[in-house]
């Protein structure tokens, strides 16, 4: 443990990983005290067609996010601190989307649980409900991270990673609507976040925020 928190006290960036505390409070309740008032649904979602297998690249979302972090974190300060802040700022947006616009979904359909995979998506159904949808999070995330990897110079095998970059993020983003836990609106508003914020992280002077106030160290 003391080894842990001297790191961290080397590295005091490393802090900016506790906005998951907050964040997933915040995801909680807005949870269980907000209903929607705004059905999201665009016909191409009728078109779309539900999918379990899909749960795979779903649930890849997970490592795919928290791996990229961890590897920034220990290879590059600055990437780490630019994905953090790009990242981050899109989950805060949703969340303060979903407080004043609340919004949901009515596009999952009963399926039959004969195998493996489909009894994953019922446990995800079971445990995320249908609201708070629009931006996505989910892709907003993913996308984010696409677009830091991209930038990044100094992969050894810089064409692989961004191509496998890429083929991961694409199927997560696919498998939100084949499993009907997002529409193709919400989707889109998620890249749109995500492209506003990219022009925010790297084209403005972000680090000028923190500078003059306790949290420098998340941004020196």
């Amino acid at each position: 443990m003391k080894q842990v928190l001297g790191w961290i006290k080397l590295h005091p960036y490393s802090l900016w990983l506790l906005y998951y505390i907050p964040y997933l409070i915040c995801f909680m309740l807005l949870e269980h005290f907000i209903d929607p008032v705004i059905i999201i649904h665009s016909a191409l979602d009728e078109m779309i067609p539900f999918n379990e297998y899909f749960i795979l690249p779903y649930l890849l979302w997970f490592p795919f996010m928290f791996g990229s972090l961890l590897y920034f974190l220990f290879k590059d300060k600055h990437y780490f601190q630019d994905l953090c802040f790009f990242m981050f700022l899109g989950m805060s947006i949703s969340l303060l989307t979903y407080l004043i616009v609340p919004n949901g979904l009515n596009l999952r359909v009963d399926f039959k649980v004969d195998n493996f995979f489909a009894w994953m998506v019922q446990f995800i159904q079971n445990v995320d409900d249908s609201a708070n949808v629009c931006p996505s999070i989910h892709v907003a995330s993913t996308f984010s991270i696409m677009l830091v990897v991209l930038r990044y110079p100094r992969f050894k095998h810089r064409l692989l990673a961004n191509l496998g970059s890429a083929t991961i993020g694409i199927s997560i983003i696919l498998s939100t609507m084949f499993l009907k836990q997002h529409s193709v609106i919400d989707v889109i508003a998620g890249i749109m976040l995500s492209v506003v914020l990219y022009f925010v992280t790297y084209h403005l002077n972000w680090r000028r925020l923190f500078y003059s106030t306790k949290l420098h160290f998340l941004a020196d």
